[in-house]
């Protein structure tokens, strides 16, 4: 990292790297109060949904409300159950940057708490999502902790199946329904061949405890009404948390640069966005959305980082995206390097139709 002063693409000064490391210094010390707040609101409202879903079944089964009104009930409190598992995978992500707590031991036992609700190994996800942090934006270090993304040329060159593929994968429908389950349900649950053995024991842990746990909860609730339960929850946290993952760092602008041009400020102003949420989402997903933020300085606790971007005018720079206009971002599918932008597929199309029409010429 360089600590010289220099423009962004967008014509803002940056401050150099000592500058703005002293802008977030203040912001980076974990505070037990709210780290232990946000616990209790978050991991307490997710066990009050079980236990409420426990007593709703109980009422069905005595014959105090119907079964229509049970499964209607039921899904609509798991749905809520999801959105809090989003919060708590919040806190375990802060864990895994050991920005929560002051403890590591702490950050690790709850790291693992929040990770057994989320079905996420610790160890494993916290060494992947560190080479995340480290390469994102980096053109010659994809594959780790990202979405898939090609370029323009790479597409163009690729073979008919690895088209098909990526296309594929790049369906709405795949991307954020089918593509976050396969991810908690299945992935998860293996190790990466390049994983050490503390990240592989992390993830044998991790499938063990949810054998115990989802045993637990079969013998109170039944197959088939934990089936539901906990399908739907994941299904409502696994969607939403690929969605923030995937709008923070896939906008029309975002920050890609092969090798030794990437420049670690850079790609966390530029190639992380700042979604501007509504409070109530804002407050579901832990602030995440300031997104920017964490980039610079993972150290900072979701908890502060509404704070520290508004303490100083040096965090506009990032790029904004509010809720609505966020969709758009679905339609971003390669990185053309030419015009420096995420491109769609029906815009790929047209400069392919432009350039054939100027060879024609």
């Amino acid at each position: 990292m360089e600590n010289t002063a220099h423009s962004t693409g967008k014509g803002r000064t940056k401050r150099s790297v000592s500058e703005w490391k002293s802008l977030v210094a203040e912001f980076q010390h974990p505070h037990a109060g709210r780290a232990w707040w946000q616990v209790f609101n978050t991991l307490g409202s997710v066990l009050g949904i079980w236990v409420g879903l426990f007593f709703l079944q109980r009422a069905m089964e005595d014959d105090k409300i119907t079964a229509t009104s049970y499964w209607w009930i039921t899904v609509l409190l798991s749905c809520l159950a999801g959105l809090f598992l989003v919060r708590a995978f919040i806190i375990f992500h802060d864990c895994g940057h050991g920005s929560f707590l002051k403890s590591k031991k702490v950050n690790n036992a709850l790291g693992f708490i929040t990770g057994l609700l989320t079905f996420t190994p610790f160890h494993h996800w916290k060494w992947e999502h560190s080479v995340h942090h480290a390469s994102t934006g980096d053109l010659s270090r994809r594959g780790m902790g990202d979405i898939w993304t090609l370029t323009v040329k790479e597409y163009l060159e690729s073979t008919r199946w690895k088209r098909f593929t990526y296309r594929l994968t790049r369906n709405p429908f795949v991307l954020f329904l089918i593509g976050p389950l396969f991810l908690f349900f299945v992935l998860q649950r293996f190790c990466a061949k390049s994983a050490k053995p503390r990240e592989k024991k992390s993830v044998h842990l991790m499938n063990l405890a949810i054998v115990v746990k989802s045993a637990g909860l079969i013998a109170i609730f039944g197959f088939d009404h934990w089936l539901v339960i906990q399908l739907t929850m994941m299904t409502v946290a696994g969607c939403s948390g690929v969605w923030l993952f995937y709008v923070q760092h896939q906008f029309e602008d975002a920050y890609w640069v092969k090798g030794d041009e990437w420049d670690f400020t850079t790609a966390a102003l530029e190639g992380s966005s700042f979604y501007k949420l509504p409070k109530l989402l804002q407050w579901f997903s832990g602030n995440i959305g300031f997104h920017h933020v964490h980039h610079l300085n993972p150290m900072i606790p979701n908890y502060n980082l509404e704070k520290c971007h508004k303490s100083d005018p040096y965090f506009d720079a990032a790029p904004v995206l509010k809720f609505f206009n966020s969709f758009k971002t679905i339609n971003y599918r390669l990185w053309d390097e030419e015009s420096e932008k995420m491109i769609g597929f029906r815009q790929l199309k047209k400069q392919l139709a432009l350039q054939e029409l100027d060879q024609a010429a």
